[in-house]
């Protein structure tokens, strides 16, 4: 992830906007978008999709990667990643066309990791845990989804996961909207 803060900053300037107007594109607040073009601010996986919204590029402008012209994605062309300042770590399991609408991902959530921003955005979330155990708050309810189990709910209500456990959980995800 290194550079995002640059990147943000030049897409910024060369597309005319004040922090104040990308504050108003974003809903992010002025101070937080200033903390985030100076790398001294982490940066969630929403908030970086609202500001590759803004600037009207994918979310993958921001990602230094290899693209994978294929429909099949061999485990060796895997390359897993993590955002700034998150312990979880996400692997892309899709392959690359044009109009694609999943974003299938492996998820590894660190032991006794706790997701601190409760997120809400357009979409669909599918979960089906592989090993271990996640805690899902959806809409205020708490759902304990273990190994073999599944949780599929809308981006739109607020939601949250973290790993209870003392050892990692690894987790298939199929997202909505594709955001990589």
């Amino acid at each position: 992830m290194d550079g995002i803060d640059l990147k943000i900053k030049s897409l910024r300037i060369e597309q005319g906007f004040t922090l104040k107007d990308l504050s108003e594109k974003t809903e992010l607040s002025v101070s937080f978008l200033s903390q985030i073009e100076r790398g001294s601010s982490s940066l969630a996986i929403t908030s970086l999709k609202k500001i590759a919204d803004a600037f009207n590029v994918p979310i993958t402008f921001f990602f230094d990667s290899e693209t994978n012209h294929n429909y099949m994605l061999q485990t060796h062309d895997r390359k897993p990643f993590q955002l700034e300042g998150s312990p979880t770590t996400y692997t892309r399991l899709n392959g690359e066309f044009g109009g694609r609408n999943l974003e299938p991902l492996l998820v590894k959530l660190e032991p006794k990791q706790v997701q601190n921003q409760v997120s809400n955005h357009p979409g669909e979330e599918f979960y089906y845990v592989l090993k271990g155990a996640a805690l899902f708050t959806v809409d205020g309810k708490e759902y304990f989804v273990r190994e073999g189990d599944s949780i599929h709910y809308p981006s739109e209500v607020p939601h949250t996961w973290e790993n209870p456990l003392n050892e990692e959980t690894i987790i298939l995800c199929v997202l909505t909207p594709v955001i990589f």
